[in-house]
């Protein structure tokens, strides 16, 4: 299969990793070619100026991006995230794995993503909120509740799909709460949303222990990463009995033998702004957390950051993947030559999906439901797709990663063969 020329996206390292794994398992599937290369690019993809006015009167442009990679399945789902690497080839990458992820999960979604490069750690409030709300209106005939749903993600959070939805909603004179997931509570929000995609990596992380032999009490953790997904997973499986040895974030790490109080670590970061100089541990940088000995591994920040550079240094038996393409394929191969058990992103993180999935049917009726009745959901989901994947794999003598990517790309093929293609 040719791999250059039509999207030019092909030097993207992160798109480069979508592709190989497209086209592995389009080889072991016998993939119909035709559904084959129509995988290979998004559908659609926006590239927009985002002219801000800056709190110094300067006007500021910003490059923002929306993608839609596959609609056989439904309306798209994905999230926006604010940095300042964000480019079209990242984003038509990350609505790629998103396609696999929602079809893998049962949802009825294809995959989408979004962003604006820009760096929000150095902006003010007032320029956030004027810069989501340009990018939504530019965006906006790319979105909405039947078209496509954006989410938080990296860099942005409640408030900024609060922006959104609001901004949305001045266009259609009508309050419209499934156009965004991730929202305040108090405006249309579910419960259990700020949580599920570090619960869910703890309902999957508990299954592959017990295959894996490790007791999850006293299973020693390292946790790449202290946003919302990295913070949450290690507040549950602190609580779990997990001993986390290692957090780090972009401004360094923290590492203790005998454990971290998460709930102190937490209260530290709320008033240093990072988990640096944490009290009673030693310094840690993010690449020293990766070659920590442990049971767990979390790579929870940025992707790419396991390569064929620092594969063979890993000494973790499980590695989780929080965050989205942290390991590249020549790392993969790498960790399961090695003998360590890799739970892929689309299965791994996909718990904040799931109960956006939630969100958007509770808004569509104007029905919400309890905590618990979310969590007991999520679990089921993820329990259910979990053991999807592990069968497969053991069936197929394949590695977790190929198994979800198999179940995925299927799911969405079959779609394909049933709608026919237009014209």
């Amino acid at each position: 299969m040719d791999t250059t020329g039509k999207s030019g996206f092909e030097t993207s390292e992160a798109y480069r990793t979508a592709l190989q794994q497209l086209d592995a398992v389009a080889k072991r599937l016998e993939l119909d070619p035709s559904i084959h290369e129509r995988l290979r690019y998004p559908r659609r993809a926006l590239t927009v100026s985002v002219p801000t006015p800056m709190d110094d009167g300067r006007l500021e442009v910003f490059l923002g991006y929306r993608v839609h990679h596959n609609t056989v399945l439904g309306p798209t789902k994905g999230g926006i995230r604010y940095h300042p690497n964000v480019d079209l080839a990242e984003v038509s990458a990350l609505a790629m794995l998103m396609s696999w992820k929602c079809a893998l999960m049962g949802l009825p979604y294809g995959g989408a993503k979004g962003g604006v490069a820009c760096d929000p750690g150095r902006m003010s409030r007032r320029e956030l909120e004027r810069m989501t709300r340009r990018y939504t209106a530019e965006v906006m005939l790319f979105i909405g509740p039947d078209l496509d749903i954006p989410a938080p993600d990296m860099g942005t959070d409640e408030q900024t799909m609060a922006w959104i939805m609001d901004t949305y909603a001045m266009t259609q004179g009508r309050t419209v709460p499934g156009v965004v997931t991730g929202k305040p509570l108090l405006v249309g929000g579910s419960a259990g949303r700020r949580d599920a995609t570090g619960r869910g990596i703890v309902y999957v992380l508990g299954h592959a222990v017990r295959e894996a032999g490790v007791d999850l009490r006293g299973a020693r953790v390292a946790i790449q990463g202290f946003g919302n997904v990295g913070s949450v997973t290690a507040r549950l499986l602190w609580r779990e009995g997990a001993t986390v040895v290692a957090v780090t974030d972009a401004r360094g790490g923290v590492f203790n033998a005998q454990g971290l109080d998460i709930r102190e670590l937490a209260k530290h970061v709320s008033e240093a702004g990072t988990v640096a100089g944490f009290p009673g541990a030693d310094a840690l940088t993010n690449a020293e957390l990766l070659e920590l000995p442990c049971d767990v591994l979390v790579p929870a920040a940025l992707g790419g950051q396991i390569t064929e550079r620092n594969a063979d240094r890993l000494r973790a038996r499980i590695i989780v993947e929080g965050a989205n393409g942290p390991m590249t394929p020549e790392a993969d191969q790498i960790a399961a030559d090695r003998g360590i058990v890799v739970i892929p992103d689309i299965l791994a993180n996909a718990g904040g999906v799931v109960v956006s999935y939630f969100e958007w049917v509770q808004g569509l009726q104007y029905y919400f439901w309890r905590e618990s009745e979310i969590n007991s959901r999520l679990q089921e989901v993820m329990i259910r797709a979990y053991n999807q994947v592990s069968n497969l794999a053991k069936r197929e003598r394949v590695h977790l990663r190929t198994a979800a990517l198999m179940v995925g790309i299927r799911r969405i093929a079959e779609a394909f063969q049933l709608r026919g293609f237009y014209p």
